[in-house]
């Protein structure tokens, strides 16, 4: 993997930077996850084998460092992230993002949109209040989640046979995650959904079909962005289905 020194913080994130001769896409993941863990087989599909793919671990995320003096916010994650982006020195690029790592795309995006190409999210958060698992996690106090939360809940997927995010999750830092769900419960305003409304890049939404019906289907078409389904997939898009979430990715980024 590589490294990137976050500035002002002696903390390292890491990522896979793997060659391509077409246009980069920075991955970044969801919550209790890393984009080393999640998103290999969909880099790797013939889909985007062509393009350069740059797969993030958000700081508390999988190989990054997990530093206990960050506040881990959709804004701070967001803000590193184009420092990081300026150090490659593209040009141009797309931004894919997954669930929390859709909000931290669409800030990034606002902060980025002379270089970006595409922005393409996949059952992303873009509205205050979160989720199941953010929910759940935001229920202790970060104390209580640091000190047996964060075991509870990976033990909870354990027995629910959710081995993959439990396996992801367990090395993820617990007070990390446990403000990053904060954060996303509380939204920012504007919204992440206005942001996104307000973007003058192409924006492309993804639905795994087995997430289907959802009204945000109609909403999203109406403001100018184009939906996709991805067959034989839920919300863990990249492990039910790695190769249609390629093509997805794929058809989503323009050819001119």
């Amino acid at each position: 993997m590589k490294e990137f020194k976050v500035k002002g913080s002696n903390a390292i994130l890491r990522y896979h930077d793997l060659p391509g001769s077409e246009v980069p896409i920075i991955f970044i993941h969801g919550i209790g996850c890393a984009s080393s863990f999640d998103y290999p087989a969909v880099a790797s599909s013939d889909w985007l084998l062509p393009h350069r793919r740059i797969l993030v671990d958000l700081l508390g995320s999988g190989f990054s460092d997990k530093p206990e003096d960050f506040d881990y916010s959709i804004g701070s994650h967001a803000a590193y992230l184009e420092a990081f982006i300026q150090s490659l020195g593209l040009d141009k690029f797309v931004i894919y993002g997954h669930s929390i790592g859709g909000a931290v795309s669409v800030v990034l995006a606002e902060k980025v949109q002379p270089q970006l190409q595409a922005l393409v999210l996949s059952e992303a958060n873009l509205d205050s209040g979160g989720g199941f698992f953010s929910k759940k996690i935001a229920s202790y106090t970060e104390l209580e989640y640091a000190n047996h939360g964060h075991a509870q809940i990976v033990q909870h997927s354990i027995d629910n046979q959710n081995t993959q995010w439990a396996a992801s999750l367990a090395v993820n830092s617990a007070i990390g995650m446990h403000r990053q769900a904060v954060s996303l419960i509380e939204g920012q305003r504007p919204s992440w959904r206005d942001r996104l409304y307000s973007l003058n890049v192409n924006r492309t939404y993804l639905f795994g079909s087995e997430s289907l019906p959802d009204s945000d289907t109609e909403e999203l078409s109406n403001h100018g962005i184009v939906i996709t389904v991805v067959s034989d997939a839920g919300h863990s898009m990249a492990w039910e289905n790695a190769d249609g979430l390629a093509e997805a990715i794929k058809r989503a980024i323009p050819t001119t």
